[in-house]
């Protein structure tokens, strides 16, 4: 449970006036076991895997690797001519993959 140190502390006096059956009032009155969320709403937010995308279409425009860039052979990212650690067999490595 958070503490909030900068409220105001009670002194000795009113911590004692609080009596037993109003401390329990209290405790049972924060624990609320109900739930107010409609399941239907709530699956309908949901995409699950394998559903059906034939009819979205996709609008990102697709870039052909640049002189500048390599795909590592390990992650397959694109990546900066910077980043390369290695070479082998004719494959780039980044500097991530190799560290």
């Amino acid at each position: 449970m958070a503490t909030d140190y900068d409220a105001p502390r009670k002194n000795e006096e009113e911590l004692n006036e609080d009596s037993i059956e109003e401390l329990k009032t209290r405790r049972t009155d924060k624990q609320s076991a109900s739930v107010d969320e409609d399941e239907a709403e709530a699956a309908d937010s949901y995409e699950l895997p394998g559903a059906d995308l034939s009819g979205e279409e996709l609008l990102v425009r697709v870039l052909p690797a640049q002189a500048d860039e390599f795909t590592c052979a390990s992650c397959f990212l694109v990546r900066h001519r910077s980043q390369i650690a290695r070479e082998k067999n004719g494959l780039l490595y980044c500097k991530e993959c190799e560290g």
